[in-house]
């Protein structure tokens, strides 16, 4: 019985507090239940249990993988199977330490062995990482704001970290001392959240706006009637934005243009861009001699067009990647799936950049979260984030993390969002250093391995004669 109710408390837990829409302060419950159940029980019901609450947990997101175009049904199998397996050995190896007696230990090491899993995973996973633990916070700024330091490994580790000092603290068998550490850490984890502070941004800010369809077509062809009644619309939408906008970004894969066709898009945007003086930003799939790219595209009111090709495109065919960054002035340009992976943004960032311009396109269900993502790159490197997305979430957030204007698309012809951006100062500690934190989890999942696997486990009479 203590087994069964563990398995459901944690895996309602992880349904609400997890996933594409969750509920942030539950994302740190969500483990506690199975990892207080673990030192009590055989260690096979530990793992079948803390996997099955993991599994079932994230049966809100089971549609959305099955049916994702940027996801392949083998890797969404993958995903889901394989994060609910390294949940189950985070907890097998928190419940070996603790019944070791290395209850500190125990702690530090399962969310680490999670923390560095994942970014191996980031690091293999054609299309990069997004909505995990970190991504549940994206909305906490007092928490996210770690990533500047630590990356959102940091982030990552510290939601897991909390629930398994608190089951360490709990659990049977410890000694005082071993008992008592987990609280102290605790309390100065929950010390540095509340007084360290992070100064407000400094730089200047500039009035961006996002404009996107409510119906997204890919890749219209300027070259056709649809594509030049679509342009014509943008461009209708853009002259009714209010005074005082300095950049004005469309979603990712707008038009598809070609050496013959781009002056058109050019011109007609440079038109605009001119009378309004702003600069113009739209994802095109642009065909040249040396391939085809998914590219964002840079229109200022004079001077000539600035393209950004899409570093990151997962298994799309036909498309080659772009390997240069594009900044004018301190604003830089990405393409949505970009934001899943460190680079480019940690250049972005080890630049000085203070801004950063994305057309993206996502599928309706996951627009919050991948909008997160993006958020939770500008925190880590520094810089402001422009993420004008088709079916998702257009937002509009400073380097802090805070989100200054957002609204989803679907429920009208255009959604647009208009607000004053500060400028990020860029070159964060993490923009610097890079996956230190990573590392370090690293070191910490193989301690613990080694720890567990040399100690001997500690029987019921020894830890009843410890105790007395």
């Amino acid at each position: 019985m203590k087994a069964l109710f563990a398995t459901v408390a944690s895996a309602v837990l992880f349904f609400f507090g997890t996933g594409l829409d969750p509920l942030p302060e539950l994302a740190w419950l969500a483990p506690l239940p199975v990892l207080l159940l673990a030192p009590r029980v055989h260690g096979g019901i530990a793992l079948v249990c803390a996997f099955t609450a993991y599994l079932a947990g994230s049966i809100g997101s089971w549609s959305y993988f099955w049916h994702s175009q940027s996801v392949p049904r083998p890797a969404a199998l993958a995903i889901l199977g394989g994060s609910a397996l390294l949940f189950a050995l985070s907890v097998t190896l928190f419940r070996l330490l603790v019944r070791r007696g290395h209850g500190f230990l125990a702690a530090l090491a399962a969310p680490a062995l999670w923390t560095v899993a994942l970014y191996g995973v980031s690091l293999l996973n054609p299309t990069g990482v997004m909505d995990t633990l970190m991504t549940t916070q994206a909305d906490r700024p007092a928490v996210l704001r770690i990533a500047a330091v630590t990356g959102g490994w940091g982030v990552e580790f510290l939601v897991l970290f909390v629930p398994a000092a608190v089951a360490a603290a709990l659990a049977p068998g410890l000694r005082g001392r071993t008992r008592l550490v987990p609280v102290v850490a605790l309390a100065a984890v929950a010390g540095g959240l509340v007084f360290w502070s992070v100064p407000p941004p400094t730089g200047p800010s500039a009035r961006i706006a996002l404009i996107a369809p409510g119906q997204h077509r890919w890749a219209s062809d300027v070259a056709t009637p649809d594509g030049q009644a679509l342009l014509q619309s943008y461009v209708d939408e853009i002259r009714r934005l209010p005074d005082g906008v300095r950049a004005v970004v469309l979603p990712e894969g707008t038009f598809a243009v070609g050496q013959a066709t781009r002056p058109r898009l050019v011109e007609a945007f440079a038109q605009v861009a001119r009378t309004r003086n702003l600069d113009v930003v739209t994802g095109i799939i642009d065909t040249t001699p040396e391939g085809r790219f998914n590219a964002a595209l840079a229109i200022p009111p004079s001077g000539a067009p600035l393209e950004y090709r899409k570093w990151h495109n997962g298994d799309s065919p036909g498309i080659t990647s772009g390997t240069q960054l594009t900044r004018f002035a301190a604003t830089g340009l990405m393409v949505c799936m970009d934001v899943n992976f460190a680079d480019p943004s940690s250049e972005y960032g080890e630049a000085g950049t203070g801004l950063v311009l994305i057309p993206a396109s996502d599928e309706d269900a996951d627009g919050w979260a991948h909008s997160r993502t993006a958020l939770i790159r500008g925190v880590e490197n520094g810089f402001s984030v422009a993420w004008s997305a088709a079916r998702g979430t257009p937002m509009l957030a400073d380097a802090q993390g805070h989100v200054l204007a957002e609204t989803r698309t679907g429920d009208r012809p255009f959604s647009v969002v208009v607000a004053d951006v500060p400028a990020g100062a860029g070159k964060t500690p993490y923009a610097r250093f890079g996956d230190w934190f990573a590392w370090l989890c690293g070191l910490l999942a193989l301690a613990g391995t080694v720890v567990a696997a040399r100690t001997p486990s500690l029987s019921p009479v020894t830890t009843n004669a410890a105790q007395v």
